[in-house]
């Protein structure tokens, strides 16, 4: 039952304070899954991003379920893609019913002005982490090549990221494995 409450609590948590979209709640979950409760380690949390984002839909609830599968099963699941949309579902009614009548005012539009670089930060935090696992597991010049080819084709020429990811993928899956598995098995064999 505390499982079950804590997959509740550390959704919610994300659905209430992830102001921006499911990419401004990428944090907030590594937040909750790895550093909070361990669910994960960065690691894994990586690879469930990069696959998460391959699929179609929404990334945080996408991340929901498969956190919520993996430390509890079909029950966790449901808890965690109901806590990431609850707060979401009942701040709309709320606040399209209260705040149509007031948009207009200052207060309202600064609030809302202030709180993108915050966003704005949080996902260059989340970048950096990734560019620096990138870097270590490519090495820095590989991963500064391969950010600056992906980053020509999103900006530059407008390729959609979902092409770009299924190319990747692509790529990846049909390469030859590098030398790393047989350096571990002659040094393995040197051993003995």
């Amino acid at each position: 039952m505390k499982t079950q409450w804590n997959i509740f609590i550390a959704f919610f948590r994300v659905g209430m304070l992830g102001f921006g979209g499911g990419p401004a709640s990428i944090p907030l979950i590594q937040k909750e899954v790895v550093e909070n409760f361990k669910w994960m380690d960065n690691e894994e949390f990586g690879e469930i991003l990069a696959i998460g984002n391959t699929l179609p839909g929404p990334i945080a609830t996408k991340l929901a379920g498969y956190v919520g599968y993996r430390v509890s099963g079909a029950i966790g699941m449901i808890n965690a893609l109901v806590a990431s949309v609850l707060p979401t579902i009942l701040l709309m009614i709320i606040l399209l019913t209260s705040l149509s009548g007031i948009r207009d005012f200052d207060w309202v539009q600064g609030m809302t002005a202030a709180v993108v670089p915050v966003v704005g930060m949080m996902m260059v935090v989340l970048t950096w982490q990734f560019a620096k696992k990138a870097g270590r597991g490519f090495g820095w010049g590989k991963a500064l090549l391969m950010i600056i080819i992906v980053f020509l084709f999103l900006q530059v020429l407008n390729i959609h990221p979902g092409i770009v990811i299924a190319v990747l993928l692509i790529l990846a899956l049909s390469l030859p494995v590098n030398n790393r598995n047989e350096d571990v098995g002659s040094k393995e064999g040197d051993k003995a």
